[in-house]
Formats: structure tokens, sequence, C-alpha cells
């Protein structure tokens, strides 16, 4: 198409395609709604973000419930300080998909088994380009574990796992409300590594300094059977997925709908801070207002590109059985971020489609 001929685009392909359609439209200076997680990488995360930057336009990831008044006075309330300076954070999701045993597959209401990658191919199903679903992956022939979605997200040539899938929704709210940026290290830990399909169950911890009047935080990612040390010993409710923020003077507990102060007791007569963030207009409302009157969106890749780049240094982070350690020197700045890379096949394909290296 010609660039008068559009002025917007909305990805929603698989998370390994997200930057080859998001970067050209950028380039071409085109508003993008590009779903979450915004990129398959932290170099993409990074190229994006900067693409972004540059082209001055609107842009949105799709974290739905960033628009939800839920969290928005969750924020209020973390920020107004009622529980106190915030040392930790925990969030946790019971979804346990991943690579793990066909009995716990099955225990764990996965979609799918599957413990290596099919050797026999299937037929295409009729209206699928699989060439062109495949994209800068690495060929292999159609199967049924790949596709619907999201089946993909498992396959790291294709997604993240369970940690950049769902994190982007739900690490969304500590990283808003503590506003974090690029962390200082990561550690993970979890079941061996596999070349090919990411874990069910795993854990990643961030390491963030001070920010301003907020004291460094360490925020904890528990996936599958995991859970914090809270929730273990029941000293909080027992809500299958949800956000922990543990502060000086207590807690409080999150999830998409609801929040409550802990010890309920001691915030009894808490009176809570004036509301002083804007109701949303709705999450692809907010884009669409964006680009017709150049007004700021909630999710900007400025903002879900640091969100999506921390995700997946839990992934790097990730080697298998021992916890592994990714790091960086100097202040929080997403350009001095640093972690070895976790080797996968399909990054020399993505180079070669035209994504460079960051500077």
């Amino acid at each position: 198409m010609k660039d008068g001929e559009f002025d917007a685009v909305v990805v929603s392909s698989t998370e390994h395609t997200h930057a080859f359609a998001t970067l050209p439209a950028l380039q071409r200076k085109k508003h993008v709604y590009c779903e979450k997680p915004l990129t398959h990488s932290v170099r993409e995360a990074r190229l994006i973000t900067e693409a972004a930057k540059k082209a001055g336009v609107a842009t949105q990831m799709g974290t739905q419930i960033h628009a939800g008044g839920n969290y928005r006075r969750v924020v209020e309330l973390i920020q107004a300080g009622a529980i106190g300076p915030v040392s930790q954070a925990h969030v946790w999701v019971s979804r346990a998909w991943g690579r793990q045993s066909q009995e716990d597959a099955k225990q764990h209401k996965d979609l799918l088994w599957s413990s290596e990658r099919p050797k026999e191919d299937m037929p295409v199903p009729r209206g699928l380009d699989w060439e062109l679903w495949l994209g800068p992956a690495p060929q292999r022939p159609f199967h049924s574990v790949y596709v619907p979605g999201p089946r993909w997200y498992r396959w790291w040539d294709f997604g993240g796992g369970t940690m950049s899938d769902l994190g982007a929704h739900w690490i969304d709210l500590p990283f808003w409300a503590l506003k974090l940026d690029a962390p200082l290290a990561v550690e993970a830990a979890g079941p061996p590594a596999h070349p090919e399909i990411a874990p069910a169950s795993m854990s990643a911890t961030f390491h963030y300094p001070a920010r301003g009047d907020m004291p460094p935080v360490t925020l904890t990612w528990h996936q599958g059977t995991l859970k914090p040390e809270p929730w273990m010993e029941k000293k909080i409710p027992q809500w299958g997925n949800g956000v922990l923020f543990v502060g000086s003077k207590g807690m409080l507990l999150a999830d998409y709908g609801k929040h409550v102060l802990l010890p309920e007791k001691d915030f009894a007569d808490y009176k809570r801070p004036e509301k002083s963030i804007p109701d949303s207009l709705g999450h692809h409302a907010e884009w669409l207002h964006a680009c017709k009157t150049g007004a700021a969106t909630t999710c900007p890749f400025s903002y879900s590109g640091l969100l999506t780049e921390a995700n997946h240094l839990g992934n790097v982070a990730y080697p298998g059985r021992q916890a592994h350690r990714v790091g960086r020197e100097g202040p929080a700045h997403p350009q001095r971020s640093r972690g070895g890379a976790v080797p996968r096949p399909g990054i020399s394909q993505g180079l070669a489609a035209g994504l460079s290296p960051c500077p």
C-alpha cells in the first residue's frame, strides 16, 4: 500500500513476527497498535522503542487490563504511600503451560502435551499460509502443536512462554506502580532448560535500584506451581493469581479486578487518596483517540518496550536447574542493560530479514 492509503497498523500476529510488521510501519511514520508481548527478544524491544520515539506517532501495546479502574486505584495507593516504601513485590500466575510431564500437563489443564519438536508433518489447514506464518523462524513442517494460538507461545522460536505472555499483563501493575524501568540484575530458576520449549513452571527475580524517593526493590515472578512465601505460609488470601506489594506499613494484594490492604484490621480506618489517574476511554479507544488527536496513550512503546524487555530478561536469565544471574553496571537505562543472550534458532534469520542489532 502507498503511504497515502493508510494511517495506522494493528499487529496481532504471532510474537515472533511482531517486530517485522511493527518496525516497517514505524519507519513509515504510521500509528501502531501491537498485541502483547511487543516483541520476541530484548534486541527487538530496543529497536521498536527507539523507532517509535523517532517516528513520533501514537503507539499502544495490547495490555488491555491497564485500562481498568482496579489497576489505577492500586497505583494511586502505592504511590500515595499507603503501605509505606515498598521493598518487595511478588507476581504469581497459576497457569502451568509448557514443558512438563504428560501427567502434569493433564493435571494443569495444559492445552497440549509435547516434550520434543514433532518429527512428523500434518496437512496444512485450508486458509493457512504456513510459510508466511513461519516468517523468520527456522523451517519445519506444519503440526497442530503450533497452531492455533496460544499453542505457539511455549515454543522458543515463536514466543517466550508464560513469562513474556502473561508477564505483560501481570508485571504491568508493579512496573507502573513502582515506576520501574531497567533492572540492575535478574536471576531465574526452574527445571532443566530445553532448547525448544519454555518451562511450565519457573521463577525470576528482578533487582531494581532506588527511583526518586522510592527505595530499591526486588520483584519476583512465580509461575505455574510456584508461589511466594507469604502465600505458601498462608499469611495472605490464597488467590490463584495475584500481585503482592510488601511495604514498611503493610501489604497490598491485587489481581485483575480487586485489591485489598493487609492486614485488613490495620487499614480499617484508612482514608484512600483522591482519585488522580483519570478513567480510560478504553484500551483500544485510547489509541484511536491518540491517532486522531495526538493525545497520549497509557501503554505507549516508550513504556511497554521497557516492560517487554524486562520480561524477556527473565527468560534470558533462565538456564535450567541452577539459579542463574544476569546484570548490568550503571544507572537505570535500557541502553545499558546487559545480559548474555540465550542461544535460540532463528536469530540469524531475523537479522537477515532486516532487523539490525541495536547500537
